[in-house]
């Protein structure tokens, strides 16, 4: 039974929020400001959360700025901040998905579940499941990402989305597309979640983030991967 952390300091919907996730299999714990959040996180390791950006204490935005520090645990933003920049900023920080206040029980159940199939996902394959560019290397099966023979820690969906270009190096896929293929459930999103995602993923993997070589912005169009020649090494 997986554990999930809801973060929210309004009772209200800590309690629905809880009851539908409980009717789902799961089991729920929950927190009412952002000191009692890092705390439940780190000492009982939920499998996600579920965090509320405006919380007493510490910000939702400064908690998850500190638990992505610390572990790639799926997160879940919830903001009644209807801003995108707000959203923006919290999928920078590392969350894997946001919501918007006021929301759909059932919707947010289905989106947990969509995060928590992106972490198990475990893709069954052989050594040739292993795309390399220049120092970049990543292992499909094994779900490891490693920069210059260093393992680099990336979330659930930062990874799919890797791995999503990875399996056709060369494409260039839409926005919409990568949308399609990290979410896996057919919710309105916006597609500028996806330049989030992408930058942060330069952070941890490219030599240079602001002069890319491996994550390419082709414009007007969307994001490939560069082929092994693009990056300026060869395939072994």
């Amino acid at each position: 039974m997986k554990t999930i952390l809801v973060v929210d300091d309004e009772r209200k919907i800590t309690n629905l929020v809880r009851d539908y996730l409980v009717r789902a299999g799961f089991q729920v714990l929950t927190a009412a400001d952002g000191r009692e959040a890092l705390d439940a996180a780190r000492e009982r390791k939920p499998d996600l959360l579920v965090i509320d950006l405006g919380l007493p204490d510490i910000d939702g935005l400064d908690v998850t700025r500190t638990l992505r520090r610390e572990s790639p645990v799926p997160m879940i933003i919830l903001t009644a901040r209807d801003e995108e920049t707000d959203k923006i900023l919290g999928l920078e920080l590392g969350a894997d998905d946001y919501m918007t206040k006021p929301f759909s029980p059932k919707e947010l159940v289905a989106r947990v579940r969509a995060v928590l199939r992106r972490s198990e996902m475990s893709i069954q394959g052989s050594p040739s499941d292993m795309v390399r560019a220049g120092d970049l290397e990543i292992d499909l099966a094994r779900h490891q990402v490693r920069v210059k023979n260093q393992e680099v820690e990336l979330t659930a969906t930062e990874f799919e989305l890797l791995a999503v270009m990875a399996r056709q190096p060369g494409r260039v896929f839409t926005r919409a597309q990568l949308l399609d293929a990290i979410h896996g459930v057919s919710f309105e999103s916006f597609e500028r979640a996806v330049d989030s995602h992408v930058k942060n993923l330069r952070r941890k993997i490219e030599p240079n983030p602001q002069e890319p070589v491996y994550l390419i912005m082709v414009y007007g169009v969307g994001y490939k991967l560069a082929e092994s020649n693009e990056s300026g090494a060869a395939t072994p």
